[in-house]
């Protein structure tokens, strides 16, 4: 069922009400899971660089008394997050050195990356971007002059890729002041958003959000993040088809992540949960080496022995490409 959206100035929706009851400490995280907290200088030096939040309907996709559900393991802050680790930094992906305006990534031939927001409704623990400056670098800043300048410059651009961050973070009004301009770009023939919200807070994808998304003159496509196929029920569900019922094209990035879904079970279950509910599986992404992300870290040969026994249990288009980003290249690095 999709949530009917609040009027202009009559208050909050219902997705941004979920978003302010979400659990923000790992005492209550455990607590409401029937686990003993846990505490300690790691933890709280972990919490005071990157805080937690967790959507309290994703909370309840994790199995209580069990420390290793793999849900909880994404989110929850651990001592090992403050473990310097050779070869793990802040800018893993060479995000800083692509910076070609306020907030505008231009890494890939005809195509831009908007971080639009520094804010998510969950926070992922391996997040390769849990350092970048937001402040300085955000494309909404000056409604979107700057990025917008950008791209009407450059008559090679044909896809903007609106990220963050979430870019459905924002409001309704701030979606469409900027597709309102990007209108005006005669080259621009496609817009993707890069989103977990449609499965962490699945009230995001409301009556609003699809009349936003159905009146965009582009191809339109949505890359959502799932990475277990335990993140996806019947609420995440409606909101995929109503998606696709307003003109988007779904596809998924997975992480691979050790404890999580490094398992070629694990993965067949989440590419087939994803199809199931009309998501293309897309990327399965190495880890990007983002420093307080070690632990989570599966060994290429390892990833590249789960890929041949996945191709072995699926048909192809159900097999998402393995690859690794690494900065300064044309392309997501191929891995096998």
């Amino acid at each position: 069922m999709i949530a009917r959206s609040t009027a202009r100035g009559q208050g909050p929706t219902s997705w941004q009400r979920a978003l302010a009851d979400a659990v923000r400490t790992p005492a209550e995280l455990l607590t409401l899971l029937g686990l003993p907290p846990e505490d300690g200088p790691g933890v709280r030096a972990g919490l005071a660089q990157f805080p937690l939040r967790v959507p309290r309907g994703f909370m309840r996709r994790m199995r209580p008394g069990d420390r290793h559900d793999p849900l909880l393991l994404q989110v929850l802050p651990v001592a090992e997050e403050g473990r310097a680790v050779p070869g793990f930094g802040f800018d893993p992906v060479g995000d800083l050195g692509a910076v070609a305006a306020p907030g505008v990534l231009h890494k890939y031939r005809g195509r831009v990356l908007l971080v639009a927001t520094g804010a998510c409704a969950v926070h992922c623990r391996y997040c390769f971007r849990r350092a970048f400056p937001y402040q300085e670098a955000n494309a909404r800043a000056a409604n979107w002059r700057g990025a917008l300048d950008y791209i009407a410059g450059d008559d090679t651009i044909e896809e903007v890729i609106l990220s963050g961050g979430d870019p459905l973070m924002l409001a309704d009004r701030s979606l469409h002041e900027f597709t309102d301009a990007l209108r005006g770009i005669r080259h621009v023939r496609r817009l993707r958003l890069h989103t977990r919200l449609p499965i962490v807070l699945p009230e995001r994808v409301d009556e609003g959000l699809l009349a936003w998304l159905e009146a965009l003159p582009w191809q339109t496509v949505v890359v959502v993040h799932c990475n277990h196929a335990r993140e996806l029920d019947g609420e995440v569900a409606a909101g995929f088809g109503a998606l696709r019922t307003a003109g988007a094209t779904l596809l998924n990035q997975a992480v691979l992540l050790r404890g999580v879904n490094d398992d070629a079970g694990a993965l067949r279950d989440l590419s087939e949960g994803l199809f199931a509910q009309g998501v293309l599986p897309y990327y399965l992404h190495l880890l990007d080496r983002v420093a307080g992300a070690a632990h989570f870290e599966v060994e290429e040969a390892r990833a590249q022995a789960l890929m041949h026994e996945l191709r072995a249990a699926l048909p192809g288009y159900l097999v998402p490409r393995l690859v690794r980003e690494v900065a300064g290249e044309e392309y997501k690095r191929p891995l096998i």
